[in-house]
């Protein structure tokens, strides 16, 4: 996205903000460094272990929903919203 951004002349974070997914590691080697969102992985498999076992066998059981705290890791590919 940064790169088509840049083949089009706009500058991030100048004309465009981007936000990622997952913080990966070239997020935050990236020009500019990219602004994502951090999941809590190892939370999330413990969730999925814990609600499989409570649904093993019970094909009628009401959904489960889970709900879980992501981070924000903000870095260079973000800024301020424009005022025209």
């Amino acid at each position: 996205m940064i790169e088509a951004c840049a083949e089009r002349g706009l500058r991030v974070p100048g004309d465009v903000s981007v936000v990622g997914f997952d913080d990966i590691d070239a997020a935050g080697s990236a020009a500019p460094a990219l602004t994502t969102v951090r999941q809590p992985f190892e939370d999330m498999a413990a969730e999925t272990v814990r609600v499989l076992g409570a649904v093993t066998g019970e094909p009628d059981r009401a959904p489960i929903r889970l709900d879980m705290s992501v981070d924000l890791v903000i870095r260079k590919s973000t800024g301020p919203a424009r005022r025209d």
